[in-house]
């Protein structure tokens, strides 16, 4: 058994039980002229973890451990999007509407692709998602049980809305989670640091928090 040093406590985990989740690491969402920055929201932040989350991918495929992808993509005819999704608010731009980069949020489209520093190589799984939990109407939990694994780490954006509820997901269907806190970001950094508050609370009762150093020192030993 190795083990991370983590909060609230170490996280110990078996090599050919662990996978990496990259969440939404999206043009639309880190670029500017994307969803998120029609938003109002300030993509700096979300654009300063990227050699961070390039570090823990490497060290994950330097392990030769399996790792997933996702996307927040919808169908083009927008039937897997419900209304209450895209009608909610007053933004500059809605999902499926016609942006800089594509129309927003939809499959295929240049926006909905994954930033280039991070693109997923050969045999690394792509998962796209309708909703905002990676788990929900995908075959993630499918082929997580396909490879045998019931640990894992987390990166990607935003901390508090899609990784946040993968974690949650995650964790009620019996996964031990862990969350790389300076591979994940929020356009509201004290929205991120209450996530993984809430997360580690109570002994850890969502998962566990480490630093991309102590995940890669651990995965080195």
């Amino acid at each position: 058994m190795h083990r991370i040093a983590a909060q609230p406590f170490e996280f110990p985990f078996q090599p050919d039980r662990i996978a990496l989740v990259v969440i939404d690491m999206q043009r639309d969402f880190i670029e500017p002229g994307g969803f998120g920055a029609s938003l109002g929201n300030d993509v700096g932040l979300l654009q300063a973890i990227l050699p961070t989350v390039e570090r823990l991918l490497h060290g994950f495929r330097a392990a030769g451990l399996p790792i997933f992808h996702t996307r927040e993509c919808h169908l083009p005819d927008l039937s897997d999007c419900p209304p209450a999704k895209r009608l909610r608010g007053a933004p500059a731009l809605r999902i499926g509407d016609a942006g800089p980069m594509g129309r927003v949020l939809i499959a295929g489209q240049p926006g909905a692709d994954i930033v280039p520093a991070l693109a997923p190589l050969p045999g690394e799984v792509v998962i796209d998602k309708p909703g905002k939990g990676a788990f929900y109407a995908t075959a993630l939990g499918e082929m997580l049980t396909g490879l045998g694994i019931r640990q894992l780490v987390f990166a990607g954006v935003t901390t508090e809305v899609c990784v946040q509820t993968t974690m949650r997901e995650a964790n009620d269907r019996g996964y031990d989670c862990l969350i790389a806190t300076d591979a994940t970001e929020s356009y509201f950094p004290a929205f991120k640091a209450a996530a993984i508050d809430m997360i580690i609370a109570q002994g850890g009762i969502v998962g566990w928090a480490a630093t991309t150093d102590q995940i890669l020192e651990a995965l080195d030993d």
